[in-house]
């Protein structure tokens, strides 16, 4: 049976994030759910570290979509190790606890594939979450939210609540965090490109070695998963979300540089770490069970987030 989220009232936790923003934007216009049914939090609004915050978020409501996160590349994930464990557990942690006080009919849990041991065979199975220790740099943020897996089996074993747990891949398009503080990797790339090109410098910094590989989801094809997921699937067990594609930072490097026209130098910085040494999914379940698989072309999508940083994020801040 499929949910008619349209007779639901939603919650969208990190409504204005990079994810929580597109899922918004799929309820609205791919939905057609109506705006009184759909609410918004933002961090200025709920600070979910607080426990009645978290009471009064939920109260009412039929569906949580939990997005709120602290999030960062590898350089923030080293930098506040502590606020990325305590910040992203004791939100996830109160939010599903007052949601199962007041009877909340469902909770989605939007996890991470930092959660996965560092050295997991690949293609990666859900079943291989709990075979060994993350990667150090992401540990504490990855372990915060691998604990809600725990809690979303504990709270259905003994009170039969329903939440899921969905473990995105490295999400990247229009609207991405393009601070180099706390920017994943393409739109850190597409920013020092951008940069370089108009500065006339000839060359770019590129963290690590290369070598290591990743594996990238279109931002709308994440909420349509995760919108899917919603609608069709009630158990606790873990489902990756991807796109089964994997590329290594060398390749992504060199095909973000021409995608851009940029001609100049790259210059590896092997003091700096490459993170995980490789992330590919095994995408096969969350096919079987919600129907989803990835629609958007690599290169297709990286074009289109160049192109918004370019005529959008940058116009918007000369502005």
């Amino acid at each position: 049976m499929s949910l008619d989220l349209k007779k639901k009232k939603i919650l969208v936790t990190g409504s204005q994030g990079f994810l929580g923003s597109h899922i918004v934007d799929n309820l609205l216009k791919v939905r057609k759910i109506p705006t009184a049914n759909l609410f918004l939090s933002t961090k200025d609004k709920f600070d979910f570290r607080i426990w009645e915050n978290c009471q009064e978020a939920v109260k009412g409501m039929d569906i949580i979509i939990h997005c709120a996160a602290k999030v960062g590349g590898i350089g923030a994930n080293r930098e506040k190790p502590g606020e990325f464990f305590y910040d992203n557990l004791i939100m996830g942690i109160q939010l599903m606890e007052a949601a199962r006080r007041s009877n909340v009919e469902k909770f989605v849990a939007i996890g991470t594939i930092c959660s996965y041991p560092k050295i997991t065979p690949v293609p990666f199975k859900e079943e291989d979450l709990w075979s060994g220790y993350p990667e150090e740099t992401n540990a504490p943020y990855g372990l915060a939210k691998k604990m809600l897996l725990v809690q979303s089996g504990a709270y259905r074993q003994q009170y039969n609540f329903n939440s899921i747990n969905i473990l995105p891949v490295n999400m990247y398009g229009p609207k991405d965090n393009f601070n180099p503080e706390s920017s994943h990797v393409i739109p850190a790339l597409i920013k020092k490109v951008q940069d370089a090109k108009e500065s006339g410098v000839g060359f770019i910094d590129v963290w690590g070695t290369g070598a290591a590989t990743r594996e990238f989801l279109y931002v709308e094809d994440g909420a349509e998963g995760i919108i899917l997921a919603t609608e069709r699937y009630d158990e606790s067990d873990p489902v990756n979300l991807g796109s089964g594609m994997e590329i290594s930072i060398k390749d992504l490097v060199e095909t973000i540089c021409r995608l851009s026209d940029f001609k100049g130098e790259l210059r590896w910085d092997h003091t700096k770490p490459d993170g995980q040494p490789r992330r590919k999914l095994d995408t096969s379940k969350a096919y079987e069970k919600f129907g989803f698989k990835a629609k958007c072309d690599f290169e297709t999508g990286l074009r289109n987030v160049i192109n918004w940083y370019i005529n959008d994020y940058e116009k918007g801040r000369n502005h």
